[in-house]
């Protein structure tokens, strides 16, 4: 795969607490030059001031986070907050699951905790985070189906912030098979190299969280390896 094809699976993220207006402007400036899809902030630094609002083909879509990053919130909470978003112009929300939920097999009340959100999105993007890192594979399962029958788009490895870790082939090969083809599955979390990058994709991965997302880029071709 060369850069450009990669690069047009990007979420360009920027989550570090105490991050600023000038550097998400900075992370927009440099997701247009690598031509990623989107970039990630967090909710606070929106509306941005860009021309990410889906009219440019050529300009990424804004994305940003609900729930961030525990899951550990009502999810009236996490609706308000995805509606609030949508309002500051975010395209694409990745909501945090209440991983307790997960956990104890409560898949049913997870469902009903992404309708809320669903709900609350709009017609946003809805990317739903499962720490899969902290999950076994049943329960992997269990979540992706929730969020499937919830409604949303996406389901997605890891905030990166989990003590569990982040993305894994193995996750993303389940939560494919599981519910790909239907929705889109994002990998994020503990990508840093090129290589990294391409064996989620081969496992299945239809959308990457990538804070450095240059580097892995420069590893790739830039044109088409030659028959």
């Amino acid at each position: 795969m060369t850069a450009a094809t990669v690069a047009r699976l990007i979420d360009h993220t920027l989550l570090k607490p105490g991050s600023t207006s000038d550097q998400a402007l900075a992370l927009y400036a440099e997701a247009r030059e690598l031509g990623a899809y989107a970039v990630c902030i967090s909710p606070s630094l929106l509306p941005l001031a860009t021309d990410g609002d889906g009219t440019d083909p050529a300009a990424p879509l804004i994305a940003t986070v609900c729930g961030f990053p525990s899951g550990a919130h009502h999810h009236e909470i996490k609706a308000a907050e995805a509606a609030r978003a949508v309002a500051d112009r975010a395209a694409e929300v990745d909501m945090v699951i209440d991983l307790s939920l997960a956990l104890q097999g409560r898949f049913d009340a997870l469902q009903t905790e992404i309708a809320a959100v669903r709900e609350g999105a709009g017609s946003a993007v809805l990317k739903v985070i499962i720490e899969s890192a902290a999950l076994d594979a049943e329960a992997i399962v269990g979540a992706c189906r929730a969020a499937e029958s919830a409604g949303a788009d996406f389901v997605k490895t890891s905030t990166g912030f989990h003590p569990a870790g982040g993305a894994s082939v193995s996750a993303v090969e389940i939560m494919h098979a599981t519910v790909g083809g239907r929705l889109g599955i994002k990998a994020s979390g503990g990508i840093r190299t090129a290589e990294d990058a391409l064996r989620m994709i081969t496992a299945g991965a239809t959308r990457l969280g990538l804070s450095g997302s240059r580097a892995i880029l420069d590893g790739l071709p830039s044109e088409p390896a030659e028959s």
